[in-house]
């Protein structure tokens, strides 16, 4: 089954706009999903988000982003692709996505944050996707729920954006609101 939705554009698009076309997005229900596990993929996630078959690039875009619609977290935080007859598992070296862009309209308590992912997906940060700053084996990671127990880590240049609104709006701690919602940026160690 080819992949064939195009991956969204956050140039040019407002966030009313990028709301709709996320809703429209629909997704295999991998949460409703439990087949039996099958094995291993043979895959992996890298941490800078390359996808990896048998130790090779996977270098057809359309096909990770055919694989991020059928990847899920489990509940011991695994991570698995998943269809109605199979479950493999797949591994992922910091976080299955990652934010590569952002978008932003309003100010402070009325601000509204748009994500793109590398997926090709897109989100908005709000109480469905809460933006958190965690620990990691290399410092603090700013990520932000997908979906599935999904994690996107945000790309330096997203997470320097958004620090630079929140100093801006001297917040104190320093943080981001997004659809009505606030979300420290400070590592909660």
């Amino acid at each position: 089954m080819p992949e064939t939705r195009p991956p969204i554009d956050l140039q040019g698009i407002s966030l009313a706009d990028l709301g709709r076309l996320v809703a429209e997005r629909k997704l295999p229900p991998v949460d409703r999903w439990n087949p039996t596990h099958c094995g291993d993929s043979g895959m992996r996630i890298a941490r800078d988000g390359t996808w990896f078959h048998d130790g090779r690039p996977i270098e057809r875009v359309a096909m990770v982003r055919l694989f991020a619609t059928i990847l899920r977290r489990e509940p011991d935080g695994s991570h698995v692709l998943v269809t109605p007859v199979e479950k493999l598992t797949i591994a992922v070296d910091g976080t299955a996505f990652r934010a590569v862009e952002m978008t932003s309209e309003g100010e402070g308590r009325d601000r509204t944050i748009g994500l793109a992912l590398d997926s090709g997906d897109a989100l908005i940060v709000g109480p469905d996707h809460p933006l958190t700053v965690v620990p990691s084996p290399t410092g603090p990671s700013p990520r932000v729920v997908v979906r599935h127990g999904l994690e996107a880590e945000l790309t330096r240049p997203v997470y320097y954006e958004l620090a630079e609104l929140a100093l801006a709006e001297g917040a104190h701690p320093p943080g981001i609101w997004s659809c009505g919602i606030f979300f420290p940026l400070g590592d909660e160690q």
